[in-house]
């Protein structure tokens, strides 16, 4: 295991110890967070200022109140279908729309501080999690819909979302090109910045080019006056109209809330709209942020509707959105070595300051560089790798996430989330082959106990139905268990689990391990599920013959061959890998196809295993399959990583995800400086560990990841499933490491019988 993570201080001492880390993320955070904000106003149909206002509220009030340690708030595209329905509901012909929409986003504000009060944040967990993904994946349809057409330069008069995307194709012939052109170039850069290896590119973030690079467009088709440029025969209009509008005094923008139309249900159902959405999405996002906090801290969820809902009422009073905690600028903050939640309070004064110097730069942005980044999330929320990642969690999630979403998109977001959640407790009543009375008593009576042991363990006994409807009593009942203590969680007398309470338990073992506790999670074996993903939801058949891939067939046999042990069924237990600081803010999905062995020459233990691990979440997320070899060492080594120079840099920034790691050069080996990155904490024992004879080898070989916890070596050379072939050679090479390493380890008195690894024998 290695060295226990010190977790920051919190309060003012933490921000004492920690605001030089703080405030280095927060130039990052906030150079993301002023283009989305722009972008996210002008496509919610409220002045650009309005989402700079919400951000700098998002950061500076919010913080105050909240209990997430990571989280970034402020205003997020998930809103803006909610905000231009809510103007479109208000709507009485007298031009106040907004001032009552204003109004509404107030007493949404207000509702979310009552609810923390109540401690009703555990509420989120009554949304199924494909429900959810379903409502985001219709928010982003919605968003691509809208803002396509703006990337054009046509317009639409289409009433129903389905109309404005059909009129995206016949409205192509009439593409204003001038303006097309700026489009096109911010969505490339969005695609293809984190693959640009040169490095000036990764000086701002990908948003902040967009604008940056669409400024000389403006300049070179003088967008400053109404005028008209022609191209292949055709006249184009160009003019100010085609720019963001930014006034000169940004005070200027402040307008107030009108409760006039307090006592009108559509007034009420805009709140409700805005109050269901804004909560979901913040608990979702604050649960997401929790699991690529390196220091493994938890959100209260109560302390989080408090802050949000604070600062959405100061927001609205002033003209601002609603504040959520938003995903991808969290991601930035985690990945940024952010430690303390003051950082969001950083962001949020950056913001001022931002908008106070570069507002006259800011009025040449064209509105078409917006809608390239909106386009783009868009896209992102609702990518076919969206409903492929659902699809791999389990046909049925596929089918709730679809569901969800066409409903949404035919009536509206709160239909839509109250159809996905009918239909998601329609098919689990039948697949759970009982009558509507004896399903909701086998979720709310069911009988499921903790049973505590004279040894100090517990048991944790689920029955019945274990749906999404059980989370609050599966969570009452694991909070009555002390932390790190060790527990077995059986799930043998359930007929179905879903996957939003597999998601629990495995959050609860994830947490419950890292407090030194231990989760087992048994009781599955008679369970069968339509895929093989660790989270699927999981129906009582009785015994069942699973299918063996050709692959797990290869490693069984090379199993056999060398004496070695196979398993392929999911490892709940990761923590082995958890204890590396690749892994601090990349979340280990699961771990299957388990090869162990040992290597008689160096007198360790070894064990190599498929893995797929997160990079960020939720929008921002990105999947990764790989395989790892991990290597037990009996003596104590420094802690360090090394890479191969480049390999990564197009998908991680390295030096920031290991935090106070810092790059080690090696003057008198020009060409393993060059290959080659090395980063760790004490540079003397690291170099005075890496030997000439380590270095010469190490440079003999195409080597892509190694990193010492201090107690083992995880290697992995891929960001695939490695062959049977490669697996051997990953075996050689780590058996050859280990003896140009020269540790010294002692001999087993005793040595079991075991085999070479491969390539040796």
């Amino acid at each position: 295991m290695s060295t226990p993570i010190q977790i920051p201080a919190t309060g003012f001492k933490g921000l004492v110890e920690n605001w030089r880390s703080d405030l280095i993320a927060a130039v990052s955070v906030s150079l993301v967070a002023l283009p989305l904000a722009l972008g996210i106003a002008v496509a919610s149909g409220v002045s650009p200022m309005s989402g700079i206002l919400s951000a700098i509220i998002g950061g500076i009030v919010t913080t105050f109140f909240r209990g997430s340690h990571m989280a970034i708030n402020g205003p997020a595209a998930g809103l803006i279908a909610v905000i231009l329905a809510g103007i479109a509901a208000l709507d009485d012909g007298s031009g106040r729309a907004l001032h009552y929409l204003l109004a509404a986003i107030v007493v949404s504000g207000a509702i979310q501080v009552l609810l923390g009060l109540l401690k009703w944040g555990k509420l989120a967990n009554f949304f199924p999690s494909s429900v959810i993904h379903g409502i985001l994946a219709a928010i982003g349809v919605i968003i691509f819909a809208k803002q396509a057409h703006v990337a054009l330069g046509t317009t639409s008069d289409g009433e129903s979302t389905m109309a404005i995307l059909g009129d995206i194709i016949l409205q192509l012939p009439n593409a204003n090109p001038f303006v097309l052109v700026i489009s096109l170039v911010g969505i490339l850069l969005l695609i293809f910045h984190a693959k640009i290896s040169y490095k000036f590119f990764h000086f701002l973030p990908a948003p902040m080019w967009v604008l940056v690079l669409s400024i000389p467009f403006v300049f070179a088709f003088n967008f400053f006056e109404d005028h008209t440029l022609s191209l292949f025969g055709l006249d184009y209009e160009i003019g100010p109209a085609l720019l963001i509008n930014i006034p000169g005094n940004p005070l200027d923008s402040i307008i107030y809330p009108d409760f006039s139309k307090i006592g009108t249900g559509a007034f009420w159902l805009t709140v409700l709209s805005i109050t269901m959405i804004a909560s979901v999405e913040t608990l979702a996002s604050a649960k997401a942020v929790d699991k690529l906090d390196p220091y493994k801290r938890v959100t209260n969820f109560d302390k989080d509707l408090i802050g949000v809902g604070a600062s959405t009422m100061v927001s609205g009073a002033l003209g601002g959105l609603p504040i959520i905690t938003v995903i991808v600028r969290s991601t930035v903050n985690v990945h940024n070595n952010a430690k303390t939640k003051w950082s969001n309070l950083y962001h949020g004064i950056l913001l001022i300051l931002f908008i106070l110097i570069l507002a006259p730069v800011l009025q040449n942005v064209p509105l078409a560089a917006l809608a390239a980044i909106l386009v783009h999330t868009g896209f992102k929320l609702a990518s076919p790798k969206v409903f492929k990642h659902a699809y791999d969690q389990g046909v049925e999630q596929l089918l709730f996430l679809t569901s969800t979403l066409v409903i949404t998109l035919f009536t509206d977001l709160l239909y839509g989330i109250m159809g996905g959640i009918l239909i998601t407790v329609v098919l689990h009543m039948l697949l759970a082959r009982v009558g509507v009375l004896g399903f909701f008593r086998m979720i709310f009576k069911s009988g499921s106990k903790v049973y505590a042991r004279e040894n100090g363990t517990y048991d944790v006994k689920l029955r019945g139905v274990a749906n999404f409807l059980s989370t609050l009593h599966l969570n009452k009942l694991l909070e009555q268990i002390p932390s790190g203590s060790t527990v077995s969680i059986d799930m043998s007398q359930t007929r179905l689990v879903d996957l939003t309470v597999m998601e629990n338990v495995i959050e609860y073992k994830r947490i419950q391990d890292h407090e030194g506790g231990h989760v087992s999670i048994i009781g599955l074996d008679n369970h069968v599920s339509s895929t093989s993903h660790n989270r699927a939801m999981k129906i009582i058949t009785g015994p069942i013959r699973k299918k063996i891939t050709a692959r797990q067939i290869r490693l069984q046999k090379l199993a056999n061959e060398n004496g070695w042990s196979f398993r392929r069924e999911v490892d709940w237990n990761t923590s082995s890998l958890r204890n590396f600081h690749f892994f601090d803010s990349r979340p280990i999905e699961r771990k299957t196809n388990a090869l162990r062995g040992t290597d008689t020459d160096n007198h360790v233990d070894w064990e190599s295993a498929d893995i797929i691990f997160d990079e960020g979440a939720l929008l921002s997320s990105e999947v990764y399959h790989t395989t790892v070899h991990v290597v037990h060492l009996p003596v104590k080594i420094p802690q360090f990583t090394i890479e191969r120079e480049g390999f990564f840099d197009k998908i991680f920034d390295k030096v920031r995800a290991f935090g106070d790691f810092k790059a080690i050069n090696f003057r008198q080996h020009p060409e393993f400086t060059r290959r080659f990155l090395l980063m760790g904490e004490d540079e003397a024992a690291i170099r005075k560990f890496f030997n000439d004879d380590l270095i010469h080898f190490i440079e003999k070989h195409e080597i892509h990841h190694i990193e010492s916890n201090g107690e083992a070596l995880m290697i992995f050379n891929y960001l695939r499933l490695a062959r049977t072939d490669e697996v051997k050679k990953m075996l050689s090479f780590s058996h050859d490491l280990l003896l140009h390493m020269k540790l010294d380890i002692p001999k087993p008195k005793e040595e079991n019988k075991a085999v070479e690894p491969a390539g040796k024998s």
